[in-house]
């Protein structure tokens, strides 16, 4: 499943959604994808329906701690929405292709808008542990693309996608505002994705600093890359949960990243739950 073709990408994505439909026939108008710590926004839905990746074809199982692995459908301010609990990332062995899976996924339920969750590792020195930062640039460090090999089709016939304004300004914004109404620390920002699974050594924190990122983790870039190929509206928020190696005395560990994650995730369901009620 690691290593099948982008060009596979449709059928299979159909397919996962037809099974969908059977289950759960209403349409989704907004897609999150969530990262450690945003799990909470599931719980938050009215009427919500868990399905489990396993009761799915073609969907791989998830092998990361804090990705649970479900399609959860409900609504948020009358709004329907689909969320994602669980990615499938490259340093997994994961091709390209299965990480972006989830999203072909989102586009074939019919959703036009996604909002790109993670935990990531602060590299700014005035962000601090429980700040948010808002994606409005990134950088892409895996040397790995979700387009390479990709056929020109009828409906996407331009490979070369326009990467200048990936993340959306407008809800760039609405997220800021809705931050600032529940005093939540929020910047703008570039994230960096890298191929993991290690974290980065102090001397890469350095470098990416000079690179200008704010922050790095090891997801949303290849997703927003295949989002925008696919014409969807793109947010991304970062949950600064860690500093970057060699800011703060220490080492890194995943256990330290749940943990953090898993403390704001009630702040941040609230939190997504208004950006919803005002995104289209």
């Amino acid at each position: 499943m690691a290593g099948f073709n982008v060009n596979e990408l449709p059928q299979r994505a159909k397919k996962i959604a037809s099974e969908i439909g059977k289950k759960m026939p209403v349409k989704p108008c907004i897609g999150l994808i969530l990262g450690s710590g945003w799990g909470g926004i599931a719980a938050a839905l009215k009427s919500a329906v868990s399905i489990p990746y396993s009761e799915l074809p073609e969907m791989p199982a998830c092998g990361v701690a804090g990705h649970a692995g479900n399609f959860v459908f409900g609504s948020a301010e009358n709004k329907q929405v689909a969320v994602v609990q669980g990615r499938f990332h490259l340093y997994e062995g994961h091709s390209e292709a299965s990480a972006v899976l989830p999203v072909r996924v989102l586009y074939e339920l019919g959703v036009r808008t996604v909002i790109l969750t993670n935990a990531a590792g602060g590299i700014n020195p005035n962000y601090s542990v429980g700040d948010l930062m808002i994606l409005n640039d990134h950088i892409n460090f895996t040397c790995r693309n979700p387009l390479i090999g990709l056929k020109p089709t009828a409906e996407f016939p331009d490979r070369f996608v326009d990467m200048t304004a990936v993340y959306d300004r407008t809800v760039q914004n609405i997220i800021r505002e809705e931050c600032g109404k529940l005093n939540i620390p929020a910047h703008f920002g570039t994230y960096l994705q890298v191929l993991g699974p290690s974290y980065e050594t102090p001397a890469e924190i350095r470098a990416f600093r000079a690179l200008g990122a704010d922050a790095v983790g090891m997801s949303t870039v290849i997703e927003a890359i295949y989002a925008r190929y696919l014409n969807m509206k793109v947010a991304g928020v970062s949950n600064i949960t860690n500093m970057g190696a060699g800011l703060v005395a220490g080492g890194l560990a995943h256990a330290d990243v749940l943990r953090e994650s898993h403390r704001r995730e009630p702040l941040l369901a609230r939190l997504m739950l208004q950006i919803i009620a005002r995104t289209e």
